[in-house]
């Protein structure tokens, strides 16, 4: 049996308060990924997962349990350069260029071989003479991903990954993690684009309240809790009824016929559905925007 990629066993972790009060931001989760998997790990604000992945990234430490990276700790995983992350936060130097920037983080790995890989990886051949200020949002989200490739990292977290880019850069940019997903690498994402997690993410971890209240595949994930949706269009308005089985399509038909609706259709479950099923929260806030878990507040 291969070594988990990530393993967390009965992590925990509690923060005081400004009042003295004890906060738990995560509660005694437990989370085994294995290589090679692509996880969406969702939740909304304040669901704990920013103080979880700082724990996978080794930032803070457990208030109790255990994480692990590839069998080791997780400072220990980051400085062999196992495991890389690309976060909301964090700034580039404005007045370097693409490649400048590249080959900067290269020779601090070490690794100066790997500045063309990444750059042509990550898509930014075009743009290696451009300065990072003139660069677009999705641009420099572009640059932050080659960065987190140049160790040659077997785990990749990625908070928001494709914010800023247009839907050609996001198409592509998921090309590029199913190739390195096939190769091996382990992808965990946090995104507000429920869509994009539906579409590329194997595996949906699903926190709320600081504890992990789905997980599995995608696909069931979203059929165990997202329900199903009848839209109509009455003579004058539209309606949604929500949660009727679409086998009984038949028989709603025939009930609503006299009534001269028209426009019947049955929509499958979704993934966004099972996250204000799951959660009770705007789907708005399902990825991870920057800090804004309780301790954000207690720092």
């Amino acid at each position: 049996m291969s070594t988990p990629a990530l393993e967390a066993i009965a992590l925990t972790k509690r923060f005081r308060g400004l009042g003295g009060e004890t906060v738990t931001a995560v509660d005694g989760i437990d989370l085994t990924i294995s290589p090679g998997e692509v996880v969406a790990f969702l939740g909304p604000n304040g669901a704990g997962k920013t103080t979880t992945v700082d724990m996978f990234l080794g930032l803070t430490s457990p208030t109790s349990g255990t994480v692990a990276v590839y069998g080791g700790t997780p400072r220990r995983a980051v400085a062999e350069g196992r495991v890389s992350a690309v976060m909301q936060t964090g700034g580039l130097l404005p007045d370097f260029t693409v490649r400048e920037t590249v080959r900067a983080v290269a020779a601090l790995h070490g690794r100066p071989e790997r500045v063309d890989v990444v750059v042509e990886r990550a898509g930014l051949g075009p743009l290696g003479d451009r300065l990072v200020k003139a660069c677009s949002g999705g641009e420099q989200q572009r640059l932050k991903f080659a960065l987190a490739l140049v160790p040659d990292p077997d785990l990749v977290i990625l908070d928001e990954p494709t914010t800023g880019m247009d839907v050609g850069a996001r198409q592509e940019f998921w090309r590029t993690m199913r190739e390195d997903a096939a190769g091996g690498r382990t992808i965990v994402f946090a995104t507000h684009y429920l869509a994009e997690a539906d579409a590329f993410a194997d595996r949906t971890v699903l926190m709320a309240r600081g504890r992990i209240v789905a997980d599995g595949p995608t696909a069931e994930v979203r059929a165990k809790h997202g329900g199903h949706t009848v839209s109509f269009r009455p003579p004058a308005e539209v309606m949604d009824v929500h949660g009727i089985d679409p086998a009984w399509l038949d028989d709603v038909r025939t009930a609503v016929a006299p009534l001269g609706i028209a426009d019947l259709e049955v929509a499958g479950a979704s993934l966004e559905a099972a996250f204000l099923a799951l959660t009770g929260t705007p789907s708005t806030d399902a990825g991870v925007a920057g800090r804004s878990e309780p301790e954000k507040a207690l720092r």
